[in-house]
């Protein structure tokens, strides 16, 4: 399903988002498109298993740029453990897995299993 940066915030608040959007910028070996699980959960990041399993660290500044100018969401990238952009220009939402004890047991059955090279093989898919 197709998503705007509108209706992928509010959602990106209250779980996690497996999405799948244009690359900006092409990378060189790689599709044109990017693949990413991503949440701004606070019940996610803020928990003890966030700081420490996700290396989730709050933001100390704004962005030097307007994200919406650039129909762009900033979200924290689970498998890369940091913030990045979402190019909501073409933004497929695959699924969601809510916050809180559905999203941990999901994250032990499936992602804590992956290889380093499942993980890129998924962000690259």
């Amino acid at each position: 399903m197709l998503v705007s940066t509108t209706s992928l915030k509010p959602i990106l608040q209250n779980a996690a988002c497996e999405v799948k959007f244009p690359r900006r910028r092409p990378a060189l070996g790689r599709g044109p498109t990017r693949r990413m699980l991503c949440t701004n959960s606070n019940a996610i990041l803020n928990s003890i298993d966030g700081r420490i399993t996700l290396n989730y660290r709050p933001s100390t500044k704004a962005p030097k740029f307007d994200p919406n100018a650039k129909n762009l969401v900033i979200a924290w990238d689970i498998f890369m453990q940091d913030y990045r952009c979402i190019n909501c220009d073409s933004c497929e939402l695959i699924a969601t897995i809510p916050a809180g004890e559905a999203f941990w047991t999901y994250f032990k059955n499936n992602i804590m299993k992956l290889s380093q090279q499942q993980k890129i093989t998924f962000m690259d898919s």
